[in-house]
């Protein structure tokens, strides 16, 4: 057990069914009355924008919407964005929708109060200053950006995806509402829920990994293994719902703390390069990438086999630590994921190419249990195939 260890996240974290409606006092709280709502395209058409609009004009708020935002979003976004912030001289940011549209936001946020473009600010602390105070609202149950220091864009010129990352992308408040997944399709619903599954799986393996981060990490993976099925397939079942929430949410405390492995590193060219989605993208890398991790750190995976609902008892720790993989391998054939990478024109004479960009996303590959070299990477991909 590591005796000296640190735990952060968003300043606060409000949770439950109808908590969306308190939207105005929240952002009373935080001193602000002129917010910037950033909310993706699909979001805006669905009626989300109405329902903001709802509960802000008869108080009397001023706002303004940015609904620029696409799944993988290009990093020219939040430039928009924040020129849009201080034109209209935005006090406040709000983020609804999945990770893209968070990310967005946090990143508009701290660019509106901070000099320079996006592009000066990937990396690891290269924010100068706090921006403007943050509310991040998901509508999905899966990539935790509402407690998340970490804002990931694709690089289009380049071809690859980057992140920023920094303390001052914290939301000062964590609004999770499960009534606002209701009405998220079966498909968005087994990605976005899978990708919360390779958070909790990746920060409880990490080395990085805390006493206090795998109590997380580890009751994510219990409620997201008894409630996505449900969802995916009723998806109208509120009790499945409120629970996959709060999985993705102890799944993005995990994430933030323990960070990630080698399954992001190896799926961010995937969403650059080719344009998969991101919870596509580590679903499709997450069995292969556990098969290699898993002879070093058979404890964990067996760990994770018990809290997936398989039965361990008596096993031997390699015996145990495999039904790991099985549990997760039918979890995603469960949640009707067929996908190869195969499927999306990528060649095995590709792997390569790709093995060399997954490299240079080296934060979590440092978290890997197990070293991964360029010839670990290709063998992992042709595993993927």
């Amino acid at each position: 057990m590591k005796k000296i260890f640190s735990f952060t996240g968003a300043k606060r974290i409000v949770f439950g069914n109808g908590s969306f409606h308190a939207l105005v006092s929240h952002i009373k709280e935080l001193n602000a009355k002129n917010p910037l709502v950033v909310i993706d395209k699909n979001l805006a058409h669905a009626g989300f924008q109405e329902r903001v609009a709802n509960l802000l004009i008869p108080e009397g708020m001023k706002y303004t919407v940015y609904d620029k935002v696409e799944p993988e979003p290009g990093i020219e976004l939040a430039d928009a964005g924040a020129a849009l912030a201080r034109k209209n001289k935005c006090d406040i940011v709000i983020g609804i929708g999945g990770g893209s549209a968070m990310d967005v936001a946090k990143a508009i946020a701290v660019l509106a109060t901070n000099k320079g473009s996006a592009v000066d600010y990937l990396g690891l602390n290269k924010i100068p200053e706090p921006g403007l105070p943050k509310i991040m609202i998901p509508t999905t149950a899966g990539t935790g950006s509402e407690v998340t220091f970490t804002a990931v864009f694709i690089r289009k010129n380049l071809k690859k995806k980057e992140g920023m990352n920094s303390p001052y992308l914290y939301p000062d408040l964590a609004l999770l509402d499960p009534e606002l997944t209701l009405s998220l399709p079966p498909q968005p619903t087994a990605q976005t829920g899978l990708d919360a599954l390779c958070h909790a799986i990746e920060s409880y393996t990490s080395v990085n990994a805390s006493p206090m981060s795998e109590l997380f990490s580890l009751q994510a993976i219990v409620l997201i293994a008894e409630n996505l099925r449900t969802c995916v397939h009723d998806g109208k079942n509120l009790q499945a719902r409120e629970n996959m929430l709060l999985g993705s949410l102890y799944a993005g405390l995990g994430l933030a703390n323990a960070g990630v492995t080698a399954v992001h590193s190896l799926s961010y060219p995937l969403g650059g390069k080719y344009g998969i989605g991101h919870g596509l993208a580590n679903t499709l890398m997450l069995p292969a990438t556990m098969a290699f991790n898993l002879p070093a750190a058979l404890d964990k995976f067996a760990d994770i086999a018990e809290a997936m609902g398989e039965i361990t008892d008596d096993l031997p720790v390699r015996e145990a630590a495999y039904l790991a993989l099985e549990a997760v391998e039918s979890l995603i054939e469960d949640c009707g994921i067929y996908s190869t990478l195969a499927e999306f024109g990528i060649k095995e004479k590709d792997f390569p190419a790709l093995a060399d960009v997954a490299l240079t996303v080296a934060r979590p590959l440092e978290n890997n249990p197990r070293k991964v070299t360029k010839e670990d990477a290709i063998e992992i991909y042709n595993d993927a195939f």
